[in-house]
């Protein structure tokens, strides 16, 4: 069962192709989080992304299972999911969204670029 982006081991980022082909033919298989502000968000998010808005991400991703059902209207994320991809509106650099995830156990974080590129491209 190998993880699904092939970059995993070294740097785990997903690339914008990589993801929407992933998007594309197997959606079920990725769990996408924008840690973006509402605000953001709420203007174009990538479809079928999950807001957690990073300053709020360790606290969610602390929570039982059914607060974060409650407070997110989704099924919070598996320690185990291999394919947790995070994105933010400037690029991993500035974006801690993963090494909080990673922190807190969850092996599958990934991030992607920056939404920027997946907006650039969509125009």
């Amino acid at each position: 069962h190998h993880p699904l982006f092939s970059s995993l081991t070294s740097a785990p980022a997903v690339s914008l192709p990589e993801l929407r082909s992933i998007l594309a033919t197997d959606r079920d298989r990725v769990r996408l989080i924008d840690v973006r502000s509402r605000e953001e968000s709420a203007a174009g998010t990538i479809p079928g992304a999950l807001n957690i808005p990073v300053s709020e991400l360790e606290n969610a991703l602390r929570m039982e299972p059914a607060d974060f059902q409650a407070t997110y209207f989704a099924e919070k994320p598996r320690l185990e999911e291999e394919n947790l991809v995070f994105f933010c509106q400037i690029g991993s650099n500035e974006c801690h969204a993963m090494q909080t995830a990673r922190e807190l156990e969850y092996l599958g974080a990934n991030y992607e670029d920056e939404y920027r590129a997946w907006q650039g491209k969509e125009d």
